[in-house]
């Protein structure tokens, strides 16, 4: 038996072919995830440890939960430098710095850092070019921001720190050893002390860290514990190694994360796979029915045809999962690459290695969704009984009543399990819904499969071949309906995020077009490191004064502590300003005004901590202690500033930056906005990382971000349609097989090449279509429900992408003419008569 198994798996060396590249492809997924975040990581954290190379011990304030750490003062260096086994010891100082490039915009980076320090030429870097700073309108360049912004010594650059735009002379460009541009891709320049303490940290005489180094023959572990000894409690002493390993760890915490999300969408393109491996399977134990009966009329027991069938698909399984783990090295050391070398990352690979988590899971993944998959159809064909031998080939029509009645019950258990995990906002629960929701449809599109291919291939049975197309897509609901439930999945993933994100669009052009009674918005266009971008108080004064503007108020914001849970706090200048152009309606109390020593919040959010009017609320603001404040107004429910608290705004000098984040403008009753608009530009002139825009284009601004999701999760979401393709292919490239005879048939009857292509074409058509439209409609009820679940969030509003959507039916019909190529011209050139006596 095993050898007529084998022999039967080699003989059909395109039906192999075809079976194992779904698997192929998910392996490849899956492998190529472990070894992409694996050389990541690793080179990470030799990069980290190239950083920390000259560091033996590092002095840094220690962090108390929600407050701003002091920096270090010259006393605490002299304190280090006078412990036994101190070398060195050098007061290091470093802060947020957004370069201005030649064209007067911000240079960014795709996550790297940008950052300014004081020259001490004691570390790794290098003057390649030029000198270091000696004046306090000089600076040196890191290689990797004089190379990306085109600068070179003696040119000026512009800079934003905790000030404006402050331009300097270029002394110098730095690298580090190895003559390398860069660690990692940041932008880094250094300035003299004095002027980077005032720019990057606000005062004189302060220091971010203090870089220590060790005597000879003193340990790095020795001098820790020494200094720690000198120091006190009040400071975090740590050794280099243990610096680059702690930083390191936070990467790869992030990795973990980037990880678990490929994963998801191999698992994703695994669960396509499951479709089309058992459409394969059952399409070939119909086409072996009666070589498996005859192997049961010679005595095969049902046990042996089972293993027959399962022995098939753990070759396959097995041979796919060899093939994806080398096409997932390749591409997991491919996108490493690309990682390192695009967006500005500049990240110095460790060599490519293949961590035994990718060999593991891509033989497990690999072999047992093969055969998982294989069961069903294995316990089908066991049930042949001998006197089949005696007929054609061929798996008649059962009863869809079961399957439809189970397909029920699973789609009423996903979409319980959905509505839990909303409620509870469980990721697992909510995921396990969508997957449970999935199956369940898939159960029940054979139901759904008849009446609507029929209706799709209307649209296509103009003529004869158009006609038999249609027909030959119905006769199977079965078989269809599989095939069609491959591309649902990754269809209705994709409809379901349009959904939400365009309900989110809405909503927000609503919430601007109503209850936010503003015409301009100014505001940052990205987030400085660890800070949205900000502008002073005074340009917010002048905004005030320019004419034309009726009035206008403006907020910092920062993260607060309470108790143990972090809350979003903000400190308007003016909070009758904002009570009327935020259209806030009093609950409890009257916002206006707020005394210091107030809050402000919102009635669900006072009603989730339970406090009422007159309630007292201890805040732990960042460069402050706790601070005891009374609740003196609630307002009623809103979609503006939900979840946030309104604090005095003398409580902005107590926030990490003090400075305006976003600020907001009512022009006077028939002044144009636009050309008050092109008043309050100029005043930004010196902060470029500021917009002034009216509302659409405030709405344009904050929705673009969603286009960007979305085409994310289209790119990861391709290979699940790529996989559902192949199903397509698959399912039609064997069918054309099982109609070898029919196919005969109808060439000898007169029916052409061109003609038969064009049936077959039908036939995928309205496969693809199909399977389309069930995805629009499942993604469309998934959506729904997310948008529901998300009421409470923000989205109020119900959107439907009708463009995509029809973008995704036209797509899918494309689909399906290119899934036709390869079967069609097989079923093409079959030789009429071999094609007749075929068996």
């Amino acid at each position: 038996m095993f050898k007529a198994t084998l022999k039967s798996l080699l003989s059909r060396k395109l039906r192999l072919v075809l079976s194992a590249l779904a698997v192929v492809l998910g392996v490849m997924f899956v492998s190529g995830s472990f070894v992409l975040t694996d050389t990541l990581q690793r080179s990470f954290t030799d990069l980290f440890s190239s950083a920390f190379a000259n560091t033996d011990v590092s002095v840094s304030p220690k962090q108390e939960k929600g407050k701003e750490p002091e920096p270090l003062t010259p006393q605490a260096i002299a304190d280090v430098k006078s412990v036994p086994g101190v070398a060195s010891a050098v007061g290091e100082v470093q802060g947020s710095v957004r370069p201005i490039g030649k064209n007067n915009k911000v240079i960014t980076t795709s996550g790297a850092p940008r950052f300014g320090s004081n020259w001490t030429g004691t570390g790794q870097e290098k003057i390649r070019d030029g000198r270091a700073p000696a004046a306090d309108n000089e600076v040196v360049l890191g290689a990797y921001l004089a190379s990306t912004g085109g600068f070179k010594v003696g040119d000026e650059i512009g800079l934003l720190t905790l000030e404006p735009k402050k331009t300097f002379k270029v002394t110098g460009i730095y690298e580090y050893a190895g003559g390398r541009e860069s660690l990692g891709g940041e932008l880094s320049v250094a300035f003299t002390e004095p002027v980077a303490q005032q720019l990057l940290l606000g005062k004189k005489d302060a220091f971010s860290s203090i870089t220590v180094t060790a005597a000879q023959g003193t340990s790095d572990d020795a001098l820790r514990d020494a200094v720690a000894a000198k120091l006190g409690a009040k400071f975090d002493v740590k050794t280099g190694a243990a610096l680059a390993k702690e930083q390191a760890d936070q990467i790869n915490e992030g990795l973990k994360f980037f990880n678990y999300v490929l994963l998801g969408f191999a698992g994703i393109a695994l669960f396509v796979g499951i479709f089309i491996i058992l459409n394969t399977f059952s399409i070939i134990v119909a086409q072996r029915t009666r070589e498996l009966a005859l192997l049961r009329s010679m005595g095969a027991s049902r046990g042996q045809v089972i293993g027959s069938v399962v022995l098939e698909a753990f070759v396959i399984g097995l041979i796919a999962s060899i093939i994806g783990l080398g096409a997932g090295i390749g591409v997991g050391a491919l996108l490493a690459k690309i990682f390192s070398s695009v967006g500005g990352t500049n990240l110095q690979l460790a060599g490519i290695g293949v961590p035994m988590s990718a060999v593991i899971s891509s033989f497990a993944v690999g072999i047992v969704v093969t055969v998982i998959a294989a069961v069903m159809p294995a316990l089908r064909a066991s049930r042949i009984a001998p006197v089949a031998a005696m007929r054609e080939a061929a798996t008649p029509d059962r009863p869809l009543t079961k399957i439809t009645i189970i397909g029920a019950l699973v789609v009423a258990a996903g979409g319980t399990a959905l509505g839990f995990g909303f409620n509870q906002a469980s990721l697992t629960l909510i995921f396990g819904g969508i997957l449970v929701a999935f199956v369940g449809v898939a159960l029940l599109t054979p139901l759904l499969s008849k009446p609507m291919v029929s209706l799709i291939g209307r649209l296509l049975s103009w003529s004869m071949p158009g006609l038999l197309g249609r027909r030959n897509s119905a006769r199977n609901p079965r078989r269809t309906a599989i095939t069609a439930a491959a591309l649902m999945v990754g269809i209705s993933l994709i409809t379901g995020v349009s959904v939400v994100l365009t309900s989110a669009t809405k909503s927000i052009e609503k919430l601007a077009a109503g209850q936010i009674q503003t015409d301009l918005i100014i505001s940052g266009e990205g987030q400085m490191e660890g800070q949205p971008a900000s502008f002073k108080r005074d340009v917010l004064t002048k905004v005030e004064q320019t004419d034309g503007v009726s009035s206008a108020f403006g907020w910092a914001s920062d993260g607060v502590l309470q108790g143990e849970n972090q809350m979003f706090a903000i400190a308007p200048t003016d909070v009758a300003a904002m009570k009327t152009m935020f259209g806030l309606k009093p609950k409890f109390g009257d916002i206006a005004p707020l005394k210091d020593g107030q809050l402000a919040l919102p009635e669900d959010l006072a009603a989730e901590k339970g406090w009422s009017v007159g309630s007292t609320v201890t805040l732990q603001l960042a460069k402050a202690e706790p601070q005891t404040y009374t609740v003196g107004f609630i307002w009623a429910k809103t979609q503006v500033l939900q979840g946030a608290l309104v604090l005095p705004e003398s409580a902005a000098k107590s926030f990490r930056s003090d400075q305006i984040g976003q600020a907001f403008v009512q022009v006077k009753p028939g002044t144009p906005v636009a050309d008050v608009q092109k008043r309050v530009e100029p005043l930004f002139a010196d902060n470029p990382e500021i917009t002034v825009q009216d509302r659409s284009g405030f709405v344009k601004q904050t929705t673009s971000q969603f286009d960007t999701v979305l085409l994310m999760i289209q790119i990861l979401l391709a290979l699940a349609i790529l996989i559902a393709v192949l199903g397509v292919i698959n399912t039609l490239a064997l069918s054309v097989i099982e109609r070898t005879r029919e196919l005969g048939l109808l060439r000898a009857i007169g029916m052409r090449r061109a003609q038969v292509m064009r049936m077959i074409t039908v036939e995928s058509v309205v496969i693809s279509v199909f399977g389309a439209v069930l995805g629009l409609a499942v993604g469309v009820a998934l959506g729904l429900a997310t948008v529901q679940a998300l009421k409470d969030q923000g989205i109020s509003e119900i959107g439907f992408p009708w463009v995509t959507m029809v973008q995704y039916l036209v797509v899918a019909a494309f689909v399906g003419v290119i899934a036709a190529i390869l079967p069609a011209i097989r079923a093409a050139r079959l030789n009429v008569l071999d094609a007749i006596a075929y068996e």
